[in-house]
């Protein structure tokens, strides 16, 4: 008796969409840079919000318990960038690039900034260890010269 093999077809991956199109995103910007205003438009806050959520899920990034924080630093310091008009449209290069680089060095200086606070609570953790255990066998020594007398 000889076993079938399965022949399902296996349905081809549809393609994703990107999250964030490079043509809309750079015609939002050029939009952006020609109001002379102020205000960012909700497309445009929507795609740097997307870039910042999509880089969180890379897999150096995923497992941080501060994510959050992470994603928050990337979306002020790329919204600083547009601001300011630090993307020069006329280079050519492409946008989701440059802000995803933004996104991802805001990512880097948060963890550095937490390993920094992780490193003073653990240096004043050992410290103060340190002091309350010489304090107990400073306190024990006194107690056993106690009862020598």
């Amino acid at each position: 008796m000889a076993l079938k093999k399965s022949t399902k077809k296996k349905k081809p991956k549809e393609k994703k969409a990107h999250y964030v199109s490079p043509k809309e995103f750079t015609a939002d910007i050029v939009e952006y840079y020609n109001s002379g205003g102020d205000e960012i438009g909700d497309k445009l806050g929507q795609s740097i919000f997307k870039i910042a959520k999509g880089l969180s899920y890379a897999p150096n990034f995923i497992n941080y318990s501060y994510k959050d924080d992470m994603v928050g630093d990337a979306i002020v310091k790329m919204f600083s960038a547009l601001q300011s008009k630090k993307f020069n449209i006329d280079t050519g290069n492409n946008p989701f690039s440059y802000f995803t680089t933004i996104a991802f060095h805001a990512f880097i200086n948060r963890i550095k900034k937490e390993k920094k606070q992780r490193q003073v609570v653990s240096d004043y953790q050992e410290m103060v260890y340190e002091e309350l255990a010489s304090e107990y066998k400073i306190a024990n020594q006194s107690a056993g010269e106690a009862d020598e007398d």
